[in-house]
């Protein structure tokens, strides 16, 4: 489990700016505005980020955004490198997949800018666009 100080940078790629379009593959319509954050699988060990596949592992995060445009908004751990693995290979919005890509707008995000995750506590996170 995350302890309140540890953090990651991760750099965006076009496919975490344009999840709903980009991932695209027939069984649902495009989703423009989807976004997530990546988590490297070596940061998701380092730090404890699981995803559901852990028993009794947290995986939903209270998250704010440094700039305010984000505030108590639920934040999920999810996705795995391979089937079963139990470590979170994102971040989207709970039950939203908009949320990050809104907020990706709100900060004119592009291709190579950089995003640090902080826990200020075992659940609770603050995103920043470098």
């Amino acid at each position: 489990m995350p302890i309140a100080g540890a953090s990651f940078i991760t750099t965006l790629k076009k496919a975490h700016l344009n999840w709903g379009t980009l991932r695209y593959n027939g069984t649902r319509g495009m989703m423009y505005g989807e976004g997530y954050l990546q988590i490297p699988r070596s940061v998701a060990k380092r730090i404890g980020i699981y995803n559901s596949n852990h028993p009794g592992g947290a995986y939903l995060y209270n998250c704010n955004s440094k700039d305010g445009y984000l505030t108590n908004v639920t934040l999920m751990a999810s996705g795995s490198s391979q089937a079963g693995d139990i470590y979170a290979k994102q971040f989207q919005g709970s039950g939203n997949l908009r949320l990050i890509g809104s907020w990706f707008s709100h900060v004119q995000a592009a291709v190579g800018d950089k995003v640090r995750v902080t826990w200020t506590s075992p659940t609770d996170i603050v995103i920043e666009k470098l």
